[in-house]
């Protein structure tokens, strides 16, 4: 093999989608979600709160998730996240996030090993 075919060979791969062209899909009432480029080790979404809206059951995770808030507020595990706020969730917790103002959430789930559903949240 030629040291330009190990090269390329070796060349990282890069991806990039533009948000507002990511299908929704409604998770409950008020809450969308779009679903961005997973990999092999992370998936990524990005998820709207309505005022008032509550994700429909309690989140169990399998693995890490970490997710950025946007703008709005997110109430999750008994506290306020403002605009700016970073959250981690360890594999093995469980968290079910609502918003009484409304928010937008850009998250990552990094994968433990294998396949993982890529749903959000």
């Amino acid at each position: 093999m030629s040291e330009l075919s190990e090269l390329k060979e070796r060349e990282p791969r890069v991806q990039a989608v533009d948000v507002a062209e990511v299908a929704t899909r409604e998770v409950a009432p008020g809450i969308t979600s779009r679903r961005l480029l997973p990999t092999d080790h992370a998936r990524g979404w990005l998820i709207d709160f309505a005022p008032g809206s509550e994700w429909p059951e309690v989140d169990v995770h399998t693995e890490e998730e970490r997710y950025y808030v946007i703008s709005g507020e997110v109430i999750d595990a008994g506290r306020v996240f403002g605009a700016g706020s970073y959250v981690v969730f360890d594999a093995g917790t469980s968290h079910r996030p609502r918003s009484v103002v409304g928010a937008r959430m850009l998250g990552i789930s990094v994968r433990i090993g294998g396949d993982a559903d890529a749903g959000g949240s």
